[in-house]
């Protein structure tokens, strides 16, 4: 009985890490990667730097950014924090994605 109470406490930490914790980080970490692989030219993106552009061009590791009429920046796709959309607010393909589903179904 004492074997199990001794071992009832470890377990119950790491099913708590697990579910506040590492569970999470994977939904983002999802999330992230699925805005990352569905940029397409012509999105208005905001960088890690906060450096506002659209995509003029897309390779599986480089984007390039045209912030000005005369000024193209070439960045790591991992640079790319969020789409930004048409209201100017900053949200990831998988909110729109989501908020697309719940308007069809009503």
């Amino acid at each position: 009985m004492q074997t199990l109470q001794g071992l009832l406490f470890p377990v119950l930490i790491i099913v708590v890490f697990y579910f506040f914790l590492i569970r999470p980080q994977q939904k983002r970490q999802k999330q992230r990667n699925m805005m990352l692989s569905q940029l397409k030219k012509g999105d208005k993106v905001v960088t890690i730097g906060g450096l506002h552009g659209s995509i003029v061009d897309l390779t599986d590791e480089k984007v390039t950014l045209k912030v000005s009429d005369n000024t193209r920046l070439v960045f790591e796709r991992s640079a790319i924090n969020s789409v930004v959309n048409a209201d100017g607010n900053s949200t990831s393909k998988t909110e729109e994605n989501k908020e697309e589903t719940v308007a069809k179904a009503e």
